[in-house]
C-alpha cells in the first residue's frame, strides 16, 4: 500500500496510482484537482508565449508549484 500526500494541498491518497491519482511535476508530487488548477492558471501564459519553448516551460510549472506550496494552494 502506498500512500502519497499532495504537495500543495496536502491532501492524502491511498492506494494512489502514478499518472493517474498523483503526478510529478518539477520534484512535487500533485493530486489529479491541484493538476488541474495548475494547468488551468499557466494556460493564458502559455498562449502567449512565441517560440514555445520547452525549458521555458519546465521553468514556468517550476515557479508555479513552488509558489503553490507555500501558499497551500494554486
Amino acid at each position: 500500500m502506498q500512500t502519497i500526500s499532495c504537495d500543495v494541498c496536502k491532501k492524502k491518497l491511498d492506494n494512489s496510482e502514478t499518472n493517474r491519482d498523483f503526478f510529478y511535476y518539477a520534484n512535487h508530487s500533485i493530486c489529479e484537482p491541484c493538476r488541474d488548477n495548475l494547468e488551468a492558471s499557466i494556460k493564458p501564459t502559455i498562449r502567449t508565449k512565441e517560440p514555445f519553448a520547452v525549458d521555458w516551460y519546465n521553468k514556468l510549472i517550476g515557479d508555479s508549484l513552488d509558489k503553490a506550496v507555500q501558499k497551500g494552494r494554486i
